[in-house]
């Protein structure tokens, strides 16, 4: 794993953010295996960065889980980036601290949080988690209250957080029905350098907000089935070849529909094993899997994309 200061060419490329395959035992223990299985395949199509947040259903690992998911995740390869979340509520984070200062990751993604917060009390304790687990954070903005009600004010906590060097970057995910359309990105973008700022919600806007807004990388659910894809996909743009990007992006709308409609990461996490990847397992309380009719929809969606990008299908693990 690397261990090195993220710099901001580091953003310059696909964060895919993996399901966490579990047993179907009773305590739903962690397949480690199947989860090196998945790691190897993205790895496969020529992508060595992994965020693990809440297509994993961290906000429900036990601190022992979550202990061991360091533990392995620290043990990848020397060129592998690994991200891991954190908290999302402070206690949670301040216990997760001491075991975060084992492994020196990079960058660390709090998990955005529901519970009472405002832009000063976040700033607050997003230094103070930082400071103890001794490392720099990817701020992580899903909705314009992720940062409490005041949005210039929490805008403002961000920029200072980045310019203080607190947080290395930014995972921007706030969802518009026409992603050129964005006043909070654009107000974001005037105060922290963009080469920082992800587009944080798959292959669905990661054209525009490439082309754009010139943000130099986005995250992907569905790049988990189709790294190859995804990865090609940031080549054109690279390339200035948006037309040949749009193409691409189109193959991952069916599969991203589907994750819109019945929650974005069971369906990542049943596609995963009905794409023939890997067998996940059960997903843990407080959410429910995919019925077998919902899985029997999905089935096909996911094989086509496995089929679209020209990999290898792989056989289910038993």
């Amino acid at each position: 794993m690397r261990t090195d200061p993220m710099q901001a060419a580091d953003f310059r490329g696909v964060f895919p953010v993996p399901p966490l395959a579990r047993r179907a035992d009773a305590g739903r223990t962690i397949d480690w295996d199947a989860n090196q299985r998945i790691v190897g395949h993205i790895a496969s199509g020529g992508i060595r960065n992994f965020i693990y947040g809440g297509n994993a259903f961290l906000y429900h690992l036990t601190l022992t889980e979550y202990e061991r998911l360091l533990e392995w995740m620290s043990g990848q390869p020397g060129g592998h980036l690994m991200i891991p979340g954190a908290g999302p509520s402070f206690g949670r984070a301040v216990d997760q601290a001491p075991l975060l200062r084992r492994h020196r990751f990079p960058m660390v993604m709090p998990l955005p949080s529901g519970d009472p917060r405002d832009a000063g009390g976040l700033e607050r304790g997003y230094r103070e988690f930082a400071d103890r687990a001794e490392t720099r954070l990817l701020v992580y903005l899903k909705d314009e209250g992720n940062f409490g009600a005041d949005k210039e004010a929490g805008l403002d906590a961000v920029a200072r957080l980045i310019g203080d060097g607190v947080c290395a970057g930014v995972k921007y995910a706030v969802v518009r029905p026409d992603p050129n359309q964005d006043s909070y990105l654009e107000g974001l973008l005037r105060r922290v350098d963009r080469n920082r700022v992800l587009s944080g919600m798959g292959e669905r806007p990661a054209v525009a907000h490439l082309r754009d807004w010139g943000l130099p990388g986005f995250t992907t659910g569905s790049g988990c089935l189709a790294p190859a894809l995804s990865a090609e996909l940031l080549r054109l743009c690279q390339a200035g070849d948006f037309a040949a990007a749009d193409d691409i992006r189109r193959r991952f709308l069916p599969l991203e529909d589907l994750r819109d409609a019945w929650g974005p990461a069971r369906v990542l996490h049943a596609a995963t094993e009905l794409a023939g990847l890997a067998a996940v397992g059960p997903i843990p309380p407080f959410v429910t899997g995919l019925s077998e009719s919902l899985r029997d929809q999905l089935a096909p969606v996911a094989r086509r994309l496995l089929a679209s990008s020209g990999e290898r299908e792989l056989a289910v693990l038993a």
